[in-house]
């Protein structure tokens, strides 16, 4: 253990902060924990030596700060010292083997945890923010120390934000607002959580902040009789009832006053309930007696009872809510709840450090340890840092929606979940193959919404695979990320067994096989046109990104470019709708039997036309990469099966009856009619558009003919 130098001594202004801090940690620490701290401290203090922040305080104030928070959540001595080091890393030139050489790889690494990248010289400060962000939160995810040390170095911080410049101030509190405050809700620290709101209000808003609170303070004299009515009440009831009781009045914070006021569009005179009670008692029961002397007391207001207690919170909340109708119709709101559930709902997941001794603690560690442990599979799906930290905030607003899984188990979600969201919050295997879901027994959408009290069981598949549209509806950062990863990961898999094909095709034109190179030929290609893997530079073919021809070239290195040319490697056989790396164009729909040519765009893979498509004709299609045209020879496989899409317009006699004739006909042929539409070209016709699945021009030959024997019709055009 390092020892202190003798000539060390703290500035004189902190002299009286230093011996109250170490007054704090020996309560609960033993000696020489006191003394590794101390330790740590006069080392923090002269890597900052010189070093003063925008306030004029000397730095060391600020770790000193962040050491007092968590000496107030009790954290052990690891976490203490890496507090008063945490900035040492970033700002001086100390290195994190000098850390870990003096007090251990478990502070260095905390220290290394908090401490921020150094900015790439090509990065944004977005992208480099968002990298710092994706940096501490999964060193949180391996301890959450690193996260507690951070939230209370940025609440020190926030307090001491009116010394830096307004728009720096006004960058901090947004983001603050957005990152900091949400992970401190998340992690049950209830009253961190409310502080960082308010401060980051403060500094965003700062005159709205003054008018709400000029207008608390008036509400607050207009209000009191009332408020002491319900005071009154409350303490002469519980003793009635044998109930002994704890009764706090508390007055809602500026910031949830105002959210409520944007959120339902209200002024702040329709905003009754500023104030509320907090009530501790002793046990459970307790708990329920209390809501039902109260309630005998005063009116409930229906529809505002929350059993937090039988359904906790996802961050370990406990409590019940209620909100009664007190003197002058002025609405307040109670809280119940054992001293137990305060310490949690005060000090969350650092009451594991506070109260070790509490056993129903193990609860809320296990729902921290599964978020945590989320963050790590977001980690493995997500390449790109700002996309990491979207899902991140989208995961960090508490979720408000409580569903049943057919076994009883409750889980969590975000309001406005759906049943894929619940899926792939069950297991990322049976989100990747649901294929339908029931709810409260009735068969559902999957994009439908989750309620409270929902029972929701999904039907899986093993074939099945995530739809790209359900991007457009769920709401978690997990659902979004997985489906996201499926999709790509199979595009690339589809787009390099493409790419494969489209460059043996190239190599046989200049009398080559794509077996016969070497891995030489590979590696030289690789390193010369900045390839990361041969499987990358055929997912680029396959996706249009490179040219199969200057491919071919560039991996015989131009040896071949005058050789003999081989027998073409034979046209691409098209066997149906391919996927994602080879489609069928949308603006002529091809059908087997059709003249088909293929055409590659860069992002998009290979796009089958047919030969005489308006679309190609027009020359809207076909720039490959360098602006020029890419045409691929393609053909039908005779084995084609589909059902592939095909659009006809009928023009028919304006008669009762005439659409049901033309369906029936159509499901004669065992045809799926998956759209229909129509318009009156007169009073006397009508034009009707099908889209149909058919199996080919022949299936369709026959179905056209069959429509033109009926009176009705007067034309039939294929689209």
């Amino acid at each position: 253990m390092p020892i202190i130098p003798v000539d060390m001594h703290p500035p004189v202004d902190l002299v009286e902060d230093l011996d109250h801090f170490l007054g704090q940690l020996s309560l609960y620490l033993k000696a020489e924990d006191v003394q590794q701290i101390a330790s740590a401290y006069y080392f923090s203090a002269d890597a900052h030596r010189g070093q003063f922040r925008s306030s004029g305080d000397p730095y060391i104030s600020h770790p000193l700060a962040v050491a007092e928070t968590l000496a107030h959540w009790r954290l052990d001595p690891q976490a203490l010292v890496a507090a008063l080091l945490h900035d040492v890393m970033e700002d001086t030139a100390i290195t994190k083997e000098q850390i870990a050489q003096a007090y251990g790889r478990g502070v260095a690494d905390l220290v290394d945890g908090v401490s921020k990248l150094d900015r790439l010289e090509h990065q944004s400060y977005e992208e480099a923010q968002a990298e710092n962000f994706r940096k501490m939160l999964l060193a949180m995810a391996q301890d959450v120390r690193v996260i507690l040390i951070k939230l209370a170095d940025r609440q020190h911080n926030m307090r001491t934000l009116d010394a830096v410049r307004p728009e720096k101030r006004r960058r901090i509190a947004r983001e603050t607002l957005e990152i900091y405050a949400p992970i401190a809700n998340r992690l049950g620290l209830n009253t961190l959580y409310r502080e960082l709101q308010e401060l980051a209000f403060r500094n965003l808003h700062p005159l709205r902040y003054k008018v709400l609170a000029k207008a608390v303070r008036s509400a607050r004299g207009n209000r009191r009789e009332g408020v002491g009515k319900v005071l009154d009440g409350i303490k002469r009831r519980l003793p009635e009832c044998k109930i002994d009781a704890e009764v706090m009045g508390r007055e809602k914070h500026l910031y949830g006053i105002y959210r409520k006021m944007r959120e339902k569009h209200l002024s702040f005179s329709q905003v009754l309930d500023i104030y509320g009670f907090r009530i501790i008692v002793t046990d459970v029961p307790n708990c329920y007696l209390a809501l039902g002397a109260l309630h005998g007391l005063f009116k409930p207001v229906p529809g505002k009872f929350k059993d937090y207690i039988a359904i906790p919170k996802a961050n370990g909340y406990q409590s019940l809510h209620t909100t009664l109708i007190g003197p002058y119709g002025m609405p307040v709101e109670l809280q119940i709840r054992t001293s137990q559930m305060h310490h949690v709902a005060e000090t969350g997941v650092a009451s594991h450090w506070l109260y070790k001794d509490e056993q129903s603690l193990s609860e809320l560690q296990r729902t921290t340890h599964q978020w945590l442990q989320s963050l790590l599979e977001l980690q493995t799906a997500i390449v790109d840092s700002a996309e990491f930290l979207e899902h991140v905030k989208v995961d960090l607003f508490p979720g408000e929606v409580y569903v049943f899984t057919p076994k009883g188990k409750i889980l969590s979600l975000p309001r406005g979940a759906t049943a894929v969201d619940f899926a792939y919050a069950v297991h990322t295997d049976i989100g990747n193959r649901c294929i339908a879901c029931k709810l409260n027994y009735e068969n559902m959408p999957l994009r439908s919404e989750l309620h409270n009290g929902d029972r929701v069981e999904i039907f899986t598949a093993p074939n099945a695979a995530p739809n790209p549209a359900w991007l457009g509806f769920v709401k978690t950062g997990k659902a979004r990320a997985q489906i996201r990863h499926f999709l790509k990961t199979r595009q690339n898999n589809e787009s390099a067994e493409l790419g494969a094909h489209l460059l043996s095709q190239a190599l046989h034109t200049l009398g080559h096989r794509l077996e016969e190179l070497g891995s030489a030929a590979w590696q030289r290609f690789l390193k010369t046109f900045s390839g990361r893997s041969r499987d990358e530079v055929l997912t680029d073919i396959g996706l249009g990104k490179r040219l199969p021809a200057i491919v071919a070239r560039r991996l015989l290195d131009g040896s071949a470019s005058g050789g003999p040319v081989a027998q073409s490697a034979g046209a691409i056989r098209i066997a149906g709708s391919q996927g994602m790396a080879m489609q069928l164009a949308r603006c002529c729909h091809p059908i087997p039997g059709d003249p088909i040519i293929g055409v590659i765009r860069a992002g998009q893979g290979l796009i089958v036309h047919t030969h005489d498509c308006r679309t190609l004709r027009s020359g809207k299609v076909g720039r490959g990469p360098g602006g020029t045209k890419e045409w691929v020879d393609v053909e039908w496989d005779p084995a084609a099966s589909g059902p592939f899409d095909v659009k006809v317009r009928v023009v028919s006699q304006n008669t009762p009856g005439v659409l049901a004739r033309l369906a029936a006909t159509i499901a004669e042929h065992g045809t799926n009619i998956i759209d229909v539409s129509m318009d009156a070209d007169d009073g006397v016709t009508t034009a009707l558009y099908f889209t149909l699945q058919v199996t080919g021009r022949i299936h369709l030959a026959r179905i056209l003919r069959s429509l033109r024997r009926l009176p009705a019709v007067i034309r039939i055009t294929r689209l």
